[in-house]
């Protein structure tokens, strides 16, 4: 990182100096210091903190910083986001993926899944090869394919006409194109050849996530057996909870071996559900996701999630339906940053809880060992909020990005 005198007159709430850090890796690097109220970390939360960087990656937490109201928390993750400002995510054009990736950066989002939605194999294969690039340069941390293996009856907002069995030949076509790149993939396990497709995307390093599945509760189970330990979008395009007929829920809240996928907007589920899925399976294991899609930071209006058409209204997205009757909610407007804020003002949990799901657990799920806590030896993706969890600055390898 060069810092310019510039650089020092423009950033709020720093002190910077040269310093000489032990170990090779920040020997003779410039270090800032970043001084917040409060900072999450996962010893517990530093009152006064002081948050030492040098080389992009954080060297210290110390006390000694101001009484200022502000918390520093790490740097949101978001592991399933379909795109922003108009842009979907797998775009021919990789600047306009970056466009999209720097509109959810400015939100929080630090470390960002690319996501894709039911397309003919040959444009995933594209997609995958368009994404993987930015994902081996840098700018985003993975790819999440959202279909084409998904359930008819549970397809929300994705072309039925496009879903199909995972076959062996199209599973090794899309772990092919994904390469080291793709992180995960959303399955349909009761699907002709799901756990086949579970247990061989698992051999090869992709996570498998339960969704867009009609599974009853019998054979969720018997998928996170095979490997699924993903819940997407947990209680959307799956069975609902009956008492009589309990459905993949229950299991997916109760296994320990499952993460579930939380999309804290108002829209998707209550906030009492939220709190009531966070309590059953505890900070650990839930994440928060945006499921953005191209609409994200645009106004109201009609844009393309895959191959149809959707119309935002207020900030909520359907599918356009022939006899204009109001349809499937095709993902959401949701940055990270107000995932975090609802989470706070709305489900009733704390900045550090907030934190942990936002961050910390979905970067352990993944083995994204680099961010999720602000720590010594960790990259300096940081988040400072108000105490009412609203976004104030965003810090991105050590540097100002919003």
């Amino acid at each position: 990182m060069t810092i310019t005198p510039a650089f020092f007159h423009a950033v709020e709430n720093w002190e910077c100096a040269v310093h000489r850090v032990e170990g090779p890796r920040w020997l003779d690097e410039p270090m800032a210091k970043l001084r917040v109220g409060r900072a999450v970390t996962p010893s517990g939360t530093v009152e006064e903190a002081i948050i030492e960087i040098a080389g992009g990656r954080i060297t210290a937490i110390t006390d000694g910083g101001p009484d200022d109201g502000l918390w520093a928390v790490p740097g949101f993750v978001d592991t399933h986001c379909h795109g922003a400002v108009g842009v979907s995510f797998g775009d021919p054009d990789p600047e306009a993926n970056l466009r999209a990736a720097e509109y959810h950066r400015s939100q929080g989002t630090t470390t960002l899944f690319a996501s894709t939605v039911t397309e003919p194999l040959e444009k995933l294969e594209a997609q995958c090869r368009v994404l993987r690039g930015l994902v081996e340069a840098g700018e985003l941390d993975g790819i999440h394919l959202e279909g084409p293996f998904l359930s008819e009856a549970r397809k929300g907002a994705h072309d039925a006409a496009l879903l199909r069995d995972p076959d062996p030949g199209a599973v090794e076509r899309l772990i092919a194109a994904g390469g080291p790149a793709l992180r995960m993939v959303t399955l349909a396990v009761e699907r002709r050849g799901g756990e086949a497709a579970t247990r061989r995307f698992t051999q090869a390093g992709v996570k498998v996530a339960f969704g867009h599945s009609d599974a009853d509760e019998h054979v969720t189970a018997k998928s996170i057996g095979w490997g699924a330990c993903i819940a997407t979008h947990l209680f959307s395009a799956m069975r609902s909870i009956h008492h009589r007929e309990p459905g993949p829920v229950p299991v997916l809240l109760s296994d320990e071996r499952v993460m579930c996928e939380l999309i804290c907007d108002g829209i998707h589920h209550r906030p009492v559900i939220a709190k009531m899925a966070i309590d059953a399976a505890g900070l650990g294991r839930i994440c928060l996701v945006t499921d953005a899609m191209s609409a994200t930071g645009q106004g109201n209006g009609r844009y393309l999630l895959g191959e149809l058409e959707v119309e935002v209204q207020d900030g909520t997205a359907r599918l356009v339906t022939a006899d204009g009757t109001p349809g499937a909610i095709a993902g959401s407007t949701l940055t990270m940053a107000e995932a975090f804020k609802f989470a706070i003002q709305h489900v009733g949990l704390s900045i550090p809880e907030a934190a942990q799901i936002a961050a910390t657990t979905p970067a352990r799920w993944h083995g994204l060992d680099e961010v999720g806590t602000l720590e010594a030896g960790k990259r300096a993706d940081i988040c400072v909020v108000g105490e009412s969890g609203e976004l104030r600055q965003v810090w991105r390898r050590g540097e100002r990005v919003a």
